[in-house]
């Protein structure tokens, strides 16, 4: 099992630098197959998320693509959201978690499909709106063991008008709040598991620096093919565990 985990770290660190998410929208549904409960999958994805956003963020920032500015504000609405997710994952069973997960990845693909990689019109800048939009996912996103970037990344080029390089830089900083809250709310419900967490964590540092360098070589709008893919993927892992129960 050890070399699956760390094998896992680092597929999961590469996608989480590419593609501008925490880990743990493609490391839930692995681990799932792995043999681990959802609630314990949901627990070892937050230590991986904590530890690859901040790497990775910390690389964008180097390389010009993060500005913090305004956007900090997405972080600390997710942050404040991140906070209720142990609760919410210690009233709902399983098969609920699986479900609300599923119906984030649908919305994610729906959204994202139909945004344009390249906005010609001005991004939108408001603090106050960034919070909330960035508490209504920390609530729902982190229950389900997902950073938000899967979300907060199609709502940036959807309907906020930002680059897509821009919007992935922007999902993986935000992904930092809302996983440490998410790391201190499910500890307290004893949902976390900090050997396999951190075991997958170190290993996936090494991925998000890989993933990070070639998503800066990327054409814009291939990249975002690239996003729709992995949603497509994640979709169909989530449909075949419910499928199989």
């Amino acid at each position: 099992m050890v070399i699956e985990l760390l094998f896992t770290g680092i597929l999961v660190g590469a996608i989480s630098g590419f593609f501008g998410v925490g880990g743990g929208t493609i490391l839930v549904p692995i681990l799932l197959y792995l043999g681990f409960d959802i609630k314990e999958a949901i627990g070892i994805s937050v230590v991986q998320m904590v530890m690859s956003s901040l790497f990775g963020s910390y690389l964008n920032f180097k390389r010009g693509s993060l500005k913090i500015s305004s956007t900090i504000f997405f972080g600390f609405g997710g942050f404040l959201g991140g906070l209720a997710s142990g609760y919410v994952v210690h009233q709902l069973s399983s098969r609920t978690l699986t479900y609300i997960l599923l119906g984030v990845v649908l919305y994610a693909i729906y959204r994202f499909f139909h945004a344009p990689a390249e906005s010609n019109k001005p991004p939108v800048e408001n603090r106050l709106l960034f919070f909330a939009i960035g508490t209504m996912i920390g609530i729902f996103a982190t229950s389900v063991g997902i950073g938000g970037a899967l979300l907060l990344t199609p709502i940036m080029v959807g309907f906020l008008h930002y680059h897509v390089k821009e919007a992935v830089s922007t999902a993986l900083f935000f992904v930092l709040f809302s996983s440490m809250a998410g790391l201190i709310s499910l500890s307290r419900f004893g949902y976390v598991d900090y050997r396999d967490g951190l075991m997958i964590g170190f290993a996936s540092l090494a991925g998000v620096f890989l993933g990070i360098h070639f998503a800066h070589k990327t054409d814009p709008k291939r990249h975002k093919k690239m996003i729709l893919v992995l949603n497509f993927v994640i979709l169909a892992l989530i449909v075949n565990k419910l499928l199989r129960g």
